[in-house]
């Protein structure tokens, strides 16, 4: 089975699609191998995938996970890459429908339990989204407010694992953030 879902990276200001290409093969053997230039944080995000996911019900089968960041010779960096990885893992053994994962930017870190964490670089991420043609970006609620003020890609903040499925299994139940631009600058003097 295999899965792509499309996440970012950023550098500076400026920021990369990055394709999180999952495969997962049938094994009595489990293993799981990450490929493209992962930091640290990257390398070692698969023990909080597996209990986030294990904490919110799901189980993984057994077998080989080969998990690829694309471009292969871009370094990635940061936490905002476990929770693609976990839709990619929950894709591949059919827990999620796949059909509006093309079209879908996700980036966000995954708590023990599941919960989504805040990650950085939102605001250009979310402008190189819109650039690239995605219609929607899913990330923990705390950054939503940040990427909603680019227009022409649907927000959607989300609090847990469990909402992300939930979303893309049926997205039209969920509601995309509306920026406040005008309250932006009510304070300014």
């Amino acid at each position: 089975m295999h899965a792509h879902v499309f996440c970012a990276s950023t550098y500076g200001v400026e920021a990369h699609i990055i394709d999180v290409e999952v495969h997962w093969r049938g094994s009595s053997i489990p293993s799981y191998q990450l490929v493209g230039l992962p930091d640290r944080a990257i390398s070692e995000s698969y023990a909080r995938i597996d209990t986030a996911i294990r904490s919110t019900g799901y189980n993984m089968p057994m077998g080989r996970k080969t998990v690829s960041l694309a471009p292969a010779d871009l370094p990635k960096e940061g936490s905002a890459f476990d929770l693609p990885i976990a839709v990619g893992l929950l894709a591949v053994c059919d827990l999620i429908n796949k059909r509006i994962l093309s079209q879908t930017l996700i980036l966000g870190e995954l708590a023990l339990d599941g919960s989504l964490r805040p990650v950085k670089g939102v605001l250009p991420v979310a402008v190189e989204a819109r650039q690239k043609g995605f219609r929607s970006m899913l990330l923990p609620r705390a950054n939503a407010a940040e990427a909603a003020v680019v227009e022409g890609i649907d927000v959607y903040g989300l609090d847990n694992l469990q909402e992300v499925r939930a979303w893309l299994n049926s997205p039209e139940i969920f509601q995309p953030m509306k920026a406040d631009l005008a309250g932006l600058f009510d304070d300014v003097d």
